[in-house]
């Protein structure tokens, strides 16, 4: 009996220190911070040379400079996010396509997000935008005056897709929508243009002419209140994973005929799953990251603020008053007027009606 119980009490011991060896192997990574968190947190960019890190939906980015609040041809919308950064490049053509837009005729852009300072997994929203070369506009124009600080934080932008349905509301696309996503697609730092999949139909249907820039236009889910532009890596970023390049052809096949069946609208088998910002530590990005989000801050955010009119509107509670910066060169090819049918109807066909998908 002695001997079964001292047995007995060797087994307890032994699972015992188990358990406790299995803790203490779990509980550094379990106490380890999301990376969403901790990028989530800086308020300004790494103060190095600019370099992104990793692919769209797994990196960061170093040396980025932000897009000011107004600028003569555009205003930046939701300015508490703090998502107006991105790589040079990036800030730049943003500058360059809302003037350009202004020249064919476009009122203005109204920007949404870009990326946060230091790129990284975003506390909300996009599983993309964590390398500073994405940006979301909208595809509504920008009104003829400026908008407060409440108007661009509360203001929604426009769907162009018809309520219920899968296609365009005719009674607001118009010939200057496809000449902005034109204009956004001419220049050759641009690799895609996300939208809606009825504004990639719209475009297919009605656009004469040269369509060799279709090709650039993508459906996606969402994407119907903006579009989504992402340029491909830049030079001196020797860590960027670029995307796989996109499909010959205009897209307008039966890759666009998938997306008007039952198959990308079914309910998400498993909704609750956590996202992966919600599951991201600084181990599961590119090693530089760390040094990234351990770099020093800029002297100030006007420093690093590019373009710009004088007085912005402040983001948050820290006024800011964005001094006006020489910004690169994007290099692009004129874009000539767009030959569309923008007012044609869009034929009458039998869709599913979609449901809520993971974001861009």
């Amino acid at each position: 009996m002695a001997k079964r119980l001292q047995r007995t009490g060797w087994i307890v011991s032994l699972v015992a220190g188990a358990a406790a060896l299995a803790s203490a192997l779990v509980e550094p990574a379990a106490a380890e911070p999301l990376a969403k968190v901790l990028f989530g947190g800086k308020a300004l960019p790494a103060a190095t040379r600019p370099a992104s890190w990793g692919f769209y939906s797994k990196g960061c980015f170093s040396g980025g400079v932000a897009i000011a609040t107004d600028g003569p041809t555009w205003q930046a919308m939701r300015l508490s996010r703090n998502r107006r950064w991105g790589h040079p490049t990036m800030i730049a053509l943003l500058e360059k396509l809302s003037q350009d837009a202004v020249a064919d005729g476009w009122p203005g852009l109204l920007l949404g997000d870009v990326s946060q300072p230091r790129g990284g997994p975003m506390l909300t929203g996009h599983a993309s935008h964590q390398i500073g070369l994405d940006a979301d506009i909208w595809l509504t124009p920008m009104p003829d005056r400026r908008l407060s600080a409440a108007e661009r934080e509360n203001m929604s932008a426009t769907s162009m897709i018809r309520k219920g349905a899968l296609t365009v509301d005719d009674r607001l696309w118009t010939s200057a929508h496809a000449g902005l996503l034109r204009r956004a697609a001419s220049y050759p730092e641009v690799e895609r243009i996300l939208v809606h999949p009825g504004i990639k139909k719209k475009l297919c249907d009605t656009v004469t002419g040269d369509r060799s820039w279709l090709r650039k236009i993508r459906p996606f889910w969402g994407h119907d209140y903006h579009f989504h532009v992402r340029i491909g890596c830049q030079a001196g970023s020797p860590g960027c994973k670029g995307q796989d390049p996109v499909p010959a052809g205009d897209g307008c096949d039966k890759s666009l005929a998938w997306w008007f069946t039952e198959e990308p609208w079914r309910p998400n088998k498993n909704p609750d799953a956590p996202k992966a910002r919600d599951l991201m530590t600084m181990s599961s990005l590119p090693k530089e990251c760390r040094a990234v989000l351990e770099a020093p801050d800029p002297a100030s955010e006007a420093a690093v603020t590019v373009g710009g009119m004088g007085a912005t509107v402040a983001r948050a509670a820290a006024p800011v008053v964005a001094a006006p910066a020489a910004a690169p060169v994007v290099a692009s090819a004129a874009a000539p007027a767009v030959a569309v049918e923008a007012f044609a109807e869009t034929p009458s066909i039998g869709v599913p009606i979609p449901r809520p998908r993971p974001g861009d």
